[in-house]
């Protein structure tokens, strides 16, 4: 899979540095993986959820160090894509203003 928003990852980590290690394994995982849907990410990524946001298009959204942040993706898997679009603590992505700007 090929990985765009790498600059994300690493802003998010500088300012919570608890999140490098997995950060870090999960774009080494997402780099060697070949998923086809939801499932295949699950599969991997057990709490991982689709959600809609307002453009109408889905974000894909994975727990991060357990449930204490979130990170929403865009998943193209006919061309193996992913863009990590946002990250954020678990009480920013409850509140629901991140999906307005995807």
């Amino acid at each position: 899979m090929r990985v765009a928003g790498q600059g994300k990852l690493r802003c998010f980590w500088q300012r919570h540095p608890d999140a490098e290690g997995w950060l870090t394994k999960w774009y080494a995982v997402v780099k060697a993986a070949q998923w086809r849907s939801l499932l295949d990410v699950r599969s991997v990524y057990r709490y991982t959820d689709s959600v809609k946001v307002e453009s109408g298009n889905t974000a894909t959204v994975f727990n991060v160090c357990g449930s204490k942040y979130r990170m929403a993706v865009a998943i193209r898997y006919d061309i193996q894509w992913l863009v990590v679009l946002w990250l954020g603590t678990h009480a920013e992505y409850s509140k629901d203003a991140w999906k307005g700007r995807l």
